[in-house]
């Protein structure tokens, strides 16, 4: 792949790219919706990333072409990003160079060309793999001096006020953070991160990821609205952010809030005890009991957040009644992918069980992925 993208680069744009980077995209084991209210999760890289080539322009102009795009060029002058302004998937890099500037960074102008292996719409973060591999890109070629967590929160400004999408800061630590074989205990707060060895090999375990193919847009108004009614709840509590509310209290605040609040703090505060236990359990060499918590997790995210569909639920109990030891939702919600804990002896089993559920039910079958806790963010060449 490396090799293509840098001669998709030459094509394109004339000459040779100054480098190669790529930044993966992520599923998160537990602790969803849990970062805009700054509390803690555990997200691991994919295999699968966003590789970009890129070269600096002296001229102001930055140009973005995707090999997922419509084979177009597009090129915008850097002085005149402005939020609104750039449609459709190039609103994501242009964004970063928006970002790098709105911070008073001497950045200009590049050649970029990306091609991605995450799968758009999946809810395996394809944007913040796009978002980060931009900023290490720049990072370098700019000699801008910034730390990971400094460049996640770039890169997460630029989803949230250049295209709109009110996301949290975990997908892009995770894109930016993670190390092969280990999960990242993100809190969200304070950006302090813990990688925690996620072996699942040594233990006769897969974890599987089920694409369910039901695209979701965070950008439609529904996730906006779920993070304000977290904002508003913990304003009622008198708190900084629901993860001041811990698991003891839950009770007495769940009185104190409108009825319709109650469901989306509860789901919060819960998570970020699931999350809790989650390290726990691998600290200890227990990766199999993370089983019951992602099956927890998902029932809170279906009946309390709201955000899980037919499809994922569908995805959900059919692997576990084929035999995976838990499975949940993963991102965002409103469509994308189920992960599912299996023994990797039942794997083929438990994915033909979930193929076969989704047709009798009338679904486009999931596409199957594995997953294995892959490096974050790097400079390929």
């Amino acid at each position: 792949m490396n090799a293509r993208v840098r001669q998709e680069f030459e094509r394109i744009h004339g000459h040779a790219p100054e480098g190669l980077w790529a930044a993966p995209g992520r599923i998160n084991l537990i602790g969803e919706h849990t970062d805009y209210n700054d509390g803690f999760a555990l997200p691991m890289a994919l295999p699968q990333t966003a590789v970009l080539a890129a070269r600096r322009r002296a001229d102001g102009l930055l140009r973005l072409h995707s090999a997922q795009g419509d084979g177009r060029v597009t090129e915008l002058r850097v002085a005149d990003l402005a939020p609104g302004a750039v449609p459709g998937w190039a609103r994501y890099p242009a964004g970063v160079v928006w970002a790098l500037r709105e911070r008073g960074l001497p950045v200009g102008g590049a050649d970029l060309h990306v091609d991605s292996a995450v799968p758009a719409g999946a809810g395996l973060s394809s944007s913040a793999a796009l978002e980060c591999a931009v900023a290490v890109a720049y990072e370098e070629l700019y000699g801008l001096g910034l730390g990971r967590p400094e460049l996640a929160r770039v890169a997460q400004y630029a989803e949230n006020a250049f295209a709109g999408v009110p996301c949290g800061v975990m997908d892009q630590m995770a894109s930016v953070c993670c190390a092969e074989g280990s999960a990242l205990h993100l809190d969200s707060r304070s950006l302090e991160v813990r990688q925690v060895p996620f072996d699942l090999a040594g233990h006769g375990l897969r974890l599987l990821v089920l694409d369910t193919r039901v695209k979701h847009d965070l950008a439609d108004g529904a996730y906006a609205a779920l993070r304000a009614g977290c904002e508003r709840a913990a304003r009622l509590l008198g708190l900084p952010a629901l993860r001041d509310l811990g698991e003891a209290e839950l009770p007495g605040a769940l009185g104190r809030l409108p009825a319709g609040l109650v469901p989306l703090v509860r789901h919060v505060v819960t998570e970020n005890a699931r999350v809790t236990r989650a390290v726990d359990s691998l600290t200890a060499g227990e990766p199999e009991a993370l089983g019951p918590l992602l099956t927890e997790g998902h029932a809170s995210l279906r009946d309390d957040y709201g955000v899980s569909c037919p499809e994922t639920d569908l995805a959900v109990e059919a692997a576990n009644a084929a035999g995976a030891l838990g499975a949940r939702m993963t991102g965002g919600g409103f469509g994308g992918s189920v992960i599912a804990l299996v023994p990797a002896a039942a794997t083929a089993d438990i994915t033909t069980a979930v193929t076969t559920a989704f047709t009798q039910a009338g679904f486009h079958p999931p596409t199957p992925l594995e997953a294995t806790p892959s490096q974050g963010a790097t400079r390929l060449a």
